[in-house]
């Protein structure tokens, strides 16, 4: 291996394990977020779309919403810099399509804040639950590919390697199933989810510094 290579090698080891933390912690405080909101006593009526949480609270958590999809984003794309896709074309395009989707998800975080205090259900709250529905399955099928890619491929051992294919299967099963269930089920489901990015990027950090000799 030249210079160059090494010193392109470490410096995406780097590059990975950062974003292995950033995602971690965007896991971390996602599961946190919806276990929260969980519990939280209500400030309106469940039929507000907002619910539980008044207009104000409501804008600060679908920003912080936004802000946390993006941390996931970098978890994704970390996982595909890191090898474990392998060589085929299944890895990257189910890492794009599951990037594509965490990416509306995101947006529609924000697209939902003029909605705090519109009845819920309504028109306006369907299409926003349509969007919301089509990002998570888009989501899932990316990550399903992107799963089957690294057992394929075969650079992780253990239990992680069945992770990012977790990731993928849990959108379908058991969280679609939640969310059409009461409230605190489906917000307890998402949490789930989001403690799985957390270990995906737990994984990330971990696997790479080590792998690269960086402490």
């Amino acid at each position: 291996m030249t210079v160059e290579e090494l010193t392109s090698t470490q410096s995406d080891a780097v590059l990975v394990r950062r974003a292995g933390l950033v995602c971690l912690w965007g896991g971390l405080l996602g599961a946190a977020s919806g276990i929260a909101l969980a519990v939280v006593p209500p400030a309106v009526e469940p039929d507000v779309y907002g619910y539980p949480l008044g207009p104000t609270a409501f804008t600060l958590i679908q920003s912080f919403f936004f802000v946390q999809h993006l941390a996931l984003v970098l978890g994704l794309l970390a996982l595909w810099r890191s090898g474990a896709l392998g060589k085929t074309r299944l890895g990257p395009w189910g890492t794009v399509t599951a990037v594509a989707g965490m990416t509306l998800l995101a947006l529609t975080e924000l697209a939902a804040i003029p909605a705090a205090n519109a009845p819920y259900p309504s028109p306006h709250t369907d299409i926003l639950d349509t969007i919301y529905g089509v990002a998570s399955m888009v989501i899932g099928i990316g990550l399903v590919l992107t799963g089957i890619a690294v057992l394929r491929a075969g650079l992780w051992q253990g239990w992680q390697r069945f992770l990012p294919l977790l990731l993928g299967v849990y959108v379908f099963v058991p969280m679609t199933p939640a969310i059409f269930g009461p409230f605190v089920l489906a917000r307890l489901a998402i949490s789930g989810w989001m403690l799985l990015f957390a270990l995906l990027g737990w994984e990330l950090a971990r696997r790479r510094s080590h792998a690269s000799g960086l402490a």
